[in-house]
């Protein structure tokens, strides 16, 4: 096998996400003889390659020039240079604009070449004590309550283990809403600070999740690792689901309230589950 990059290459090289030893001898190697280097941020991987003794020429690529660098660096493969692209941490790609590069360069026939390395969500997956057989990678949630209400709730039924990354400053309010979704009592273990000197693996419920920051500050980058739906029940027709409804309607609760409390019962979407009760008679939004 050659030792040197292959001409009108792309490569995704990952990269240590705290602890420089995690860095492979063929990522040092690839990122040495590139003819350049895409980074999300060229501050931070210019210490990176300080340490390592990489004196490669950097461009910057990142979400908010990505639409005007990447025929740029597409001309460039396309004329025979071999291009690295790091992201900040881990292997560029997941949760950050390398994606569109990609795309790009398969549409091109472009070759593209992985160098694996750290990936916060697989380390956190495989340290947290949940099922890690079978799992759906989430990325980030949205930042506005309610939307990411929503994408939970197309979430509630999974039954494979979920994997999310969050800010720490919104941490708080993303538990919250994964307990009113998912349930108090789901399993979940957050990572943080993964490989670094504080780095910190907590396993629990939501609710102790809850309760473990309501006088505790969040800190560093969070993963979050959460199990899976127990899908027990048979699946239930919308005449059941009505009747149930009805029942939690004449006890009182109104639409919205009945929804979400058969939602926690049933495991089905909470939307689904108002859509239906708005078709009956009785009950209050």
């Amino acid at each position: 096998m050659s030792s040197d990059p292959k001409p009108g290459t792309l490569y995704l090289v990952g990269t240590p996400i705290g602890n420089l030893e995690d860095m492979t001898f063929r990522a040092v190697r690839i990122l040495q003889s590139v003819d350049v280097i895409a980074a999300e941020d060229t501050r931070h991987t210019g210490k990176l390659l300080q340490h390592f003794q990489i004196t490669t020429p950097q461009v910057s690529y990142y979400e908010h020039n990505q639409k005007s660098r990447i025929p740029d660096l597409v001309r460039r493969l396309q004329q025979g240079q071999a291009i690295a692209l790091v992201t900040d941490a881990g292997m560029p790609g997941i949760s950050d604009p390398g994606y569109e590069l990609v795309k790009s360069c398969v549409a091109a026939g472009i070759a593209v070449v992985p160098i694996p390395g750290p990936s916060a969500a697989i380390a956190a997956l495989v340290a947290s004590g949940l099922p890690s057989n079978r799992f759906l990678f989430a990325g980030f949630l949205p930042a506005k309550s309610k939307d990411r209400l929503i994408d939970l709730e197309g979430l509630a039924r999974e039954p494979h283990t979920l994997i999310f990354y969050e800010a720490p400053h919104r941490l708080r309010q993303t538990l919250q809403d994964l307990a009113a979704v998912l349930g108090n009592d789901r399993a979940i273990a957050f990572a943080r600070e993964l490989t670094k000197l504080h780095e910190e693996i907590w396993r629990g419920t939501i609710q102790e999740a809850i309760d473990y920051y309501t006088h505790k500050d969040p800190q560093g980058e969070y993963t979050l690792v959460v199990g899976g739906a127990e899908i027990s029940q048979p699946a239930l027709s919308e005449e059941v689901i009505k009747a149930e409804l009805q029942a939690l309607l004449q006890q009182g609760l109104s639409r919205s309230e009945a929804s979400r409390e058969l939602a926690k019962q049933t495991a089905l979407p909470r939307r689904h589950i108002y859509q239906l009760a708005l078709s009956l008679a009785d009950g209050s939004a």
